[in-house]
């Protein structure tokens, strides 16, 4: 929301400096209504306000953090506007976690498409030495959500190596969908 009061201009800047702090320390779930459409005053989320008003140019480890929260959140529209800006696909992994991982690992399968079609890295371990694909695969056993198969089936189509889904994995979907695609 733009303003012309300097009082709610500097409680936005203020907002945003406690932005800056949740994301670096990976809060997201916590930062998610600033990935939505404002529901009064506009229909952008802060975070893309913030970026059009300058506040991310001396935050660039923020900004990659925004991309991976949106990643993590499935804010696919946030997550578009920032790749269009410039911000690395693969950037953004101070949780050990980029946003690729955390698209993968919280079943947000429209990022996980978008990511693909950026040309994300597939390959990128996380700090627990896991690919995207290895990712998706412990999740689906793990933290099961909706889309976890789609998700799998997606990666492997994007060319994501086998070796590294952990196969066998010790579930009969997640296995059977790995053997499709020649898992041995």
């Amino acid at each position: 929301m733009t303003t012309n009061n300097p009082s709610a201009a500097g409680s936005d800047t203020l907002a945003f400096r406690e932005a800056v702090r949740g994301l670096v320390r990976g809060d997201f779930s916590r930062l998610e209504p600033l990935f939505d459409a404002q529901v009064s005053g506009g229909n952008r989320s802060e975070i893309i306000e913030w970026f059009e008003k300058g506040y991310f140019a001396e935050e660039p480890k923020a900004l990659a953090e925004a991309l991976t929260c949106a990643c993590f959140l499935g804010r696919t529209g946030v997550a578009e506007f920032l790749l269009n800006q410039g911000v690395d696909p693969s950037a953004g992994d101070g949780t050990g976690l980029n946003g690729f991982h955390w698209a993968a690992n919280r079943g947000q399968l429209d990022a996980v498409k978008l990511l693909i079609e950026r040309k994300a890295p597939l390959e990128t371990k996380s700090m627990y030495g896991g690919t995207v694909l290895g990712t998706a695969v412990w999740s689906a056993i793990n933290e099961p959500r909706a889309d976890h198969e789609l998700i799998i089936e997606a990666l492997i189509a994007a060319g994501a190596r086998l070796d590294a889904a952990g196969f066998p994995s010790g579930n009969d979907q997640i296995d059977e969908i790995l053997r499709r695609h020649g898992a041995k």
